[in-house]
């Protein structure tokens, strides 16, 4: 994929303006402005030039390059390296993305891998100054991590809606092998929902305790908010991931009880046929000295006693619920 990128000016009172990448540092040395770069998938050529402009740690390029990583936030001198994951959802199918923030004095780097938001929201926040707030580092960073997190509630309702339908054909019916895979994988990308968001808490709660340039008192509540968000969302996905798994234990327990149902069945009739084939195979051994052969009644007696005997077991197993 080609890198392809956004540069926008700030600065308070004034409508954002988009200049070219190439022209950061006509721009970066005024603390009035506030820039703002959005780069999807960028190269280690486009990293490293962005380095040297803005005095970026090299141990932060190298992470900004490098997908797969765990959300975390690293301090590098005068600026803040954070690395989260954003969701999105693709034919039904939740899909990962990975995201990369430089956060300096009066700047925001945005490094997007893969599926990603494309914060139009917050970037229309911070030009309108949303509640009274200017445009700089410290609310760019809050409007971008509300809208993570915000993000991650469809994806969630969309998996607790994809569940009660195979919880509702569990219950009137039990599950096919197919549904069964679609349980799994329901249960699979709550996992990665919960690794993706769960660390997010983490990082907001180190930016309040530990950053207090960034968050600052009057910014406090609203980045508790953000993580009271993130606290219930991965709630949500708890309680989403132990009701997959009860119905995953639920299926299997069915499955065995009919198992033990079918042996039952199995054993009573086994035990009712053992009765004649007993008596049969004993007269099917040709031994001379067998006196009820020359019984007139005896055939009758033998047909009559196995019958009975068999009737017998066949009452007591259906009373006991075996056949």
């Amino acid at each position: 994929m080609q890198p392809s990128s956004l540069s926008l000016v700030y600065r308070a009172g004034q409508t954002p303006r988009e200049i070219p990448l190439a022209q950061i540092s006509d721009f970066i040395d005024d603390p009035d402005n506030f820039i703002w770069l959005d780069i999807q998938a960028p190269d280690g050529k486009l990293l490293g030039m962005l380095g040297e402009e803005l005095g970026l740690h090299e141990l932060s390029l190298e992470d900004a390059l490098t997908t797969h990583q765990r959300p975390k936030l690293d301090e590098y001198g005068d600026h803040l390296f954070i690395s989260s994951k954003v969701v999105a959802l693709a034919d039904g199918q939740t899909v990962l993305g990975e995201l990369h923030l430089f956060i300096g004095s009066n700047f925001i780097v945005v490094i997007r891998h893969g599926p990603s938001l494309d914060f139009a929201r917050s970037c229309d926040r911070l030009a309108r100054q949303h509640n009274g707030f200017k445009p700089e580092r410290s609310t760019a960073l809050y409007f971008m991590l509300d809208e993570i997190v915000d993000h991650y509630q469809p994806v969630i309702t969309a998996l607790f809606d994809r569940f009660r339908g195979l919880e509702a054909r569990l219950l009137s019916g039990g599950l096919a092998q197919q549904d069964l895979k679609k349980l799994y994988a329901i249960k699979h990308e709550l996992n990665a929902l919960r690794d993706a968001i769960d660390p997010l808490q983490g990082v907001v709660l180190d930016l309040i305790r530990v950053h207090p340039e960034i968050v600052n008192k009057e910014l406090k509540v609203y980045y508790r908010d953000v993580h009271d968000h993130a606290l219930r969302a991965v709630g949500t996905i708890d309680l989403l991931r132990g009701s997959a798994s009860d119905a995953m234990q639920f299926h299997m327990a069915t499955l065995t009880l009919r198992q033990n149902e079918a042996v039952q069945k199995l054993a009573g009739w086994g035990a009712i046929l053992a009765i004649p084939t007993v008596i049969f195979s004993l007269y099917g051994m040709n031994f001379k000295s067998m006196p009820e052969l020359d019984w007139v009644g005896a055939y009758p007696a033998v047909v009559l006693g196995t019958f009975i005997g068999a009737f017998w077991l066949y009452r007591r197993f259906k009373k006991r619920g075996w056949i």
